[in-house]
């Protein structure tokens, strides 16, 4: 069985943590492990788990490959979207690939997970898997129906139907249905044979693509096309643009689910959340003695029942009740727990007037380290720069800035113009507007340094390179 990961999700509902150019499935949200990493480590320890297909965006290619390999993590492949197309152009991108790495008489089964899941029961969860595993081999379409707990608002649902056996808890699948107001999901709960649409399948990949072009022959056409014309590109596999941009948009649910007569539920009650909003980690999370959820730096009195979250500095809160309050070091959410919904219209409104803050964090993650604004004004900024050991900036040069260099940790390797020189902690370098430079860190510790910029434009997009061991753009952040 072959885990088809996919990882493509914003998450804008955990804003101001997860954010475009690093989502909630890179955060370590419940543990010192990313949502991804806690996804591919719940597989290990299944009897004949293969190595992951990962299917993400360009943008976040280097996080996914880092993190997997942080994770050891032995094989896996990546699949690049050039967009978002949802779930079945990416699960038929992944089972072309499966397919092409198999023998012709072999018919892989995929199990399509999102990446940003949480199951605590994990003995549980393998159980339904085998179930689910078996059925696959026969031919059957199978999701996963999370059992209820609550009347939710906030996902579809799946209806089951007759069991196919008695041995067995899978059950024919009646119906999907869509978000359901208050009184229907009540409804729902009540009547036993309703589940939450958990976004999770099994199926043989051929069984998969064959429901495709009996059912969504465009979504196959243009997902082959993208996959045969392909590039293998260093660690990652490109999808075509073209091909790819022109395939429709469709879940899997709506492309084949809701149309097959193979199609089959499995209740699983493991612990699942789709950690969808930051009520969800309240409600998953470890609480002290008054239900507060308390994360970094934080002191509470009379507090109770608040999720509290703090990234770099004392969050102190006194007599409050149902708070939830994240902060990060550009941006704080403070919302009513029965509030939680409304983060993704604040999203929106962020959006329109075109605020960075729903973009990128003031601390961003590159191949080679990171970066964090620690001071801006009209013709300077500051930022603090970290590379890890054996890392290498690519070779570059600004039109419109220039830049100072102090080493705080660590040794510098730089290169400016025609000369390259090695500085130790507490010496300090000048990179002129238009030089040609370089920085790498040749030592066994990360590197850190204060950049000083100054000029006429400070933009991220004001880069040009010559040389880049990670095949970025010439021109691009």
């Amino acid at each position: 069985m072959i885990p088809v990961i996919l990882s493509g999700g914003s998450g804008t509902r955990l804003w101001p943590v997860s954010r475009k150019t690093h989502p909630k499935q890179f955060w370590p949200l419940l543990s010192e492990h990313s949502m991804l990493q806690e996804t591919c480590n719940r597989l290990k320890t299944y009897a004949g788990i293969e190595d992951p297909v990962v299917v993400c965006n360009e943008e976040h290619r280097f996080f996914v490959a880092h993190q997997l390999q942080t994770d050891a993590t032995s094989n896996p492949a990546i699949i690049l979207e050039p967009m978002g197309r949802n779930t079945a152009p990416a699960v038929a991108a992944a089972a072309f690939h499966v397919l092409q790495k198999t023998s012709t008489d072999d018919d892989p089964v995929l199990l399509v997970l999102p990446a940003d899941h949480v199951i605590k029961d994990i003995a549980g969860f393998h159980a339904a898997l085998a179930e689910a595993e078996q059925l696959a081999r026969k031919g059957h379409l199978v999701t996963f129906g999370i059992v209820p707990t609550a009347p939710e608002t906030g996902y579809g649902y799946i209806q089951g139907g007759n069991k196919l056996d008695e041995q067995s808890d899978a059950m024919r699948i009646s119906q999907f249905v869509e978000k359901p107001n208050r009184a229907t999901a009540e409804r729902y709960l009540g009547s036993g044979d309703y589940f939450w649409n958990s976004g999770m399948f099994i199926f043989q990949a051929s069984r998969y693509l064959d429901a495709l072009e009996q059912f969504a022959p465009d979504i196959l056409h243009a997902s082959r096309q993208a996959w045969e014309q392909a590039v293998a590109d260093t660690d990652f596999i490109r999808l075509e643009k073209e091909s790819f941009n022109a395939c429709p948009s469709d879940s899997i649910d709506y492309a084949v689910m809701e149309h097959t007569d193979n199609g089959v539920v499995i209740p699983l009650n493991a612990g699942w959340s789709d950690v969808g909003s930051w009520s969800a980690l309240w409600e998953i999370g470890d609480k002290d003695a008054e239900e507060n959820v308390l994360i970094g730096d934080v002191l509470t009195r009379d507090a109770k029942g608040c999720y509290l979250r703090s990234d770099n500095r004392l969050l102190a809160a006194v007599g409050v009740e149902d708070i939830m309050v994240i902060d990060t070091p550009d941006a704080i959410l403070v919302i009513h727990k029965d509030k939680v919904q409304k983060v993704k219209d604040l999203v929106n409104q962020l959006s329109a007037e075109q605020r960075q803050e729903i973009n990128i964090h003031a601390l961003v993650h590159r191949p080679w380290g990171n970066y964090q604004g620690i001071d801006r004004a009209e013709r300077y900024q500051v930022k603090r720069i970290s590379v890890n050991p054996g890392a290498s900036l690519s070779l570059q040069m600004h039109h419109h800035r220039a830049e100072h260099w102090v080493v705080v940790k660590g040794t510098a390797r730089v290169t400016c113009g025609d000369k390259t020189f090695i500085l130790s902690e507490n010496q300090s370098t000048y990179i002129p507007i238009g030089e040609l430079h370089r920085l790498e860190n040749p030592g066994k510790i990360p590197l850190e340094i204060i950049e000083v910029q100054s000029g006429s434009y400070l933009g991220e997009d004001d880069i040009e390179r010559l040389d880049d061991v990670y095949g970025r753009q010439k021109s691009a952040k």
